[in-house]
């Protein structure tokens, strides 16, 4: 979406992130329809810094008085976890659109009050899942709605990194931390999306830090009523990612499916399914794209009026309802329905 017709919105983002400043400042700015035009950080030399660098023209020591700046359209908000749904809300109050950065909260009741804020108010408010406006995602989902691979049946994905901080935010448990709903939220959503609809039944196992108590390995089942999904995530292991479709009688694997590299080609393989050496793989390669320009592109487009953004809250409830289904799970040892 590079329409010249459309003017940009004008963004203000919520706190110095290292994925606002070096990933997404850096794509809105790349992008036709967005233009930043202020940071804010509860240390004001901290926004200025940032500012500076990224050749931002304002900076505000507090995150109110960015949300109070009246040029302001639209707030992107990679806050900490626990932080989200508040600062949204808040944004929203002054009439402000706002991108929020996954998990869009803590939980899915938590989650409903920013959808009732977004009602109330009548702005635009989506969940920032930038996997769902790449090229090689959507042409997943084409392959998959064409039959090509026959009925979808299972969906299969692993996240990890490795990364034991006390001091990081995602090691906080009471700020929303762990592997769950920091990297395992990605599979969840890709297989909501492909086969489209929310899941029956849910099953987890969980492996908590000793001292921190978060998450720190999670596997998940779960039960559609066309298939199954199965995940791993882990914030300490190996540093790795995959997914792969599987149909009745083909199969999709995504080489790089959560960070795709935006100066480099990603592929997909489509294997028909007529051998196990795989004999019958086509290699489908897209060239670089920056996702999280598209993300920026799609948001600016609906709060114009064209299109809708790419992750609704609806879908985002969807998805915490499935994370507090699995950790549910993990304490009963059985299946819990989101």
């Amino acid at each position: 979406m590079t329409d010249q017709r459309i003017a940009p919105v004008r963004w203000g983002v919520l706190g110095a992130a290292n994925i606002a400043l070096k990933k997404v400042i850096p794509a809105m700015q790349g992008s036709a329809l967005s233009q930043v035009v202020a940071i804010a950080s509860r240390d004001l030399a901290k926004a200025q810094a940032a500012a500076k660098s990224l050749e931002i023209p304002r900076a505000y020591g507090s995150y109110q008085e960015l949300i109070d700046d009246p040029d302001i359209e639209a707030i992107y908000n990679p806050l900490p976890n626990h932080l989200h749904v508040p600062w949204s809300i808040r944004a929203a109050e002054r009439g402000k659109h706002v991108l929020c950065e996954k998990p869009v909260a803590l939980t899915a009741q938590e989650a409903r009050k920013l959808l009732a804020a977004r009602d109330q108010y009548g702005v635009q408010i989506g969940e920032a899942f930038v996997v769902r406006t790449h090229p090689q995602w959507l042409k997943v989902k084409e392959i998959v709605l064409s039959g090509r691979i026959g009925e979808l049946r299972l969906i299969s994905g692993h996240f990890s990194y490795y990364r034991r901080d006390p001091g990081d935010i995602r090691s906080r448990v009471e700020w929303g931390g762990g592997g769950l709903m920091d990297v395992g939220c990605y599979p969840i959503t890709i297989s909501r999306w492909l086969f489209g609809a929310e899941p029956t039944e849910v099953v987890g196992l969980i492996d908590r830090d000793p001292e921190m108590q978060i998450d720190r390995l999670t596997s998940g089942l779960l039960r559609f009523e066309r298939g199954h999904a199965t995940f791993s995530c882990a914030m300490q292991l190996v540093h790795y990612q995959t997914m792969q479709i599987f149909g009745t009688t083909g199969r999709i694997a995504v080489e790089i499916p959560f960070n795709a590299p935006p100066r480099d080609e990603t592929r997909i393989f489509v294997d028909d399914g007529r051998d196990v050496a795989g004999s019958g793989i086509e290699t489908i390669t897209f060239p670089p794209v920056d996702q999280y320009t598209l993300q920026a592109d799609r948001f600016s487009a609906a709060i114009r009026g064209v299109g809708g953004v790419p992750v609704s809250l609806e879908d985002a409830i969807g998805n915490m309802a499935v994370i507090d289904a699995l950790f549910r799970s993990a304490e009963s040892h059985g299946w819990e329905r989101p």
